[in-house]
């Protein structure tokens, strides 16, 4: 059941990770791009954990994964933000 819900979560990603890649091609704004790249390191952190047999401290590296894909989020949309000249 683990394995059938973490397929699931990283078709998920996955698949946000083209919409956004479709918004990029239509508007060419960074964000999208960004976010793209963002879903796709989640799902690849997610696939990696998913075929991870061991749950223990040998497998904190891929939560460093994790965090760079909400730090990169968070970048996109404070580059969104700045005030532009």
């Amino acid at each position: 059941m683990i394995q059938l819900m973490s397929g699931a979560i990283v078709t998920g990603y996955l698949v946000a990770g083209l919409f956004f890649l479709r918004y990029w091609r239509q508007s060419r704004d960074r964000l999208f791009v960004i976010f793209a790249l963002a879903f796709w390191l989640l799902a690849a952190q997610r696939l990696a954990l998913a075929l991870t047999t061991q749950y223990f401290e040998d497998v904190t590296w891929l939560y460093g994964v994790r965090l760079l894909a909400f730090v990169l989020i968070l970048l996109a949309i404070i580059d969104k933000n700045r005030a532009r000249p």
